[in-house]
């Protein structure tokens, strides 16, 4: 994982497709559903929203997930 990520941050994660880049929107720290999966995010354990530079699609993923360029 990155150091500590902030918005505007750009990071890659591993997809099944393989490898795609994208913006750290915000770090979340409540429960948030996004399309049909909740992320279970929380003040202890953060994840972060993220939007994919290829297709502008977002997602929220957990920091062990993500490495920031």
């Amino acid at each position: 994982m990155a150091d500590v990520l902030k918005p505007g941050d750009t990071v890659t994660w591993e997809t099944p497709q393989g490898q795609t880049q994208g913006v750290v929107e915000k770090k979340v720290t409540a429960p948030v559903t996004i399309k049909t999966h909740t992320a279970q995010a929380s003040k202890e354990n953060p994840e972060y929203l993220v939007k994919s530079t290829k297709t502008g699609k977002k997602a929220v993923h957990r920091p062990g997930g993500l490495t920031k360029k």
